[in-house]
Formats: C-alpha cells, sequence, structure tokens
C-alpha cells in the first residue's frame, strides 16, 4: 500500500526532475542565442559593416551579464526556498 510520506516523496523527486529538465533547456537556448550573436558578428567583420559588428557585439555582452544576474538571482530564490523547508 501506498503511504502519504511516499507519495509527497514521489511528488518532490518528479518537480525536482521536471526543474532541472527546465533548467537544462533555458541553458541551452541562451547559449544558441549567444552563438548566434557570435557567428552574425563575425559575419559583418568579415562583410566590413563594422558599426553592426560592434552592436552584435556589446548585445552578447549584455545577454552574458543579463545571464550572470539572473543565475544569481535564481541562486538566491532557490537558498530561500531550502531555508523554509
Amino acid at each position: 500500500m501506498i503511504t502519504r510520506s511516499k507519495l509527497v516523496e514521489q511528488l518532490r523527486d518528479y518537480q525536482i526532475r521536471s526543474q532541472h529538465r527546465a533548467d537544462v533547456t533555458v541553458a541551452i537556448l541562451w547559449a544558441l542565442l549567444i552563438l548566434l550573436l557570435v557567428i552574425s558578428s563575425y559575419v559583418t567583420l568579415y562583410l566590413r559593416h563594422f558599426w553592426l559588428s560592434f552592436v552584435m557585439v556589446c548585445l552578447g555582452i549584455l545577454l552574458v551579464i543579463r545571464l550572470r544576474i539572473s543565475k544569481q538571482a535564481l541562486a538566491r530564490k532557490r537558498e530561500r526556498s531550502w531555508s523554509i523547508d
């Protein structure tokens, strides 16, 4: 017979796996976006559109900074949720 504590444990395991899958998906999307910006900046440099290449590099730098900020915020959020449990 399945007890309530086993159901709660299974639910927590499922939630952790689901959250991990979502985190991996978001990380892959960020990596693809940064890769797209890097390739675009190389192409614009090759075609000698220096101003557009500069804009692409700046967007890439801002994207990396934004990613770092969001990772830190997520870590703080998780730390708070662990202290509540």
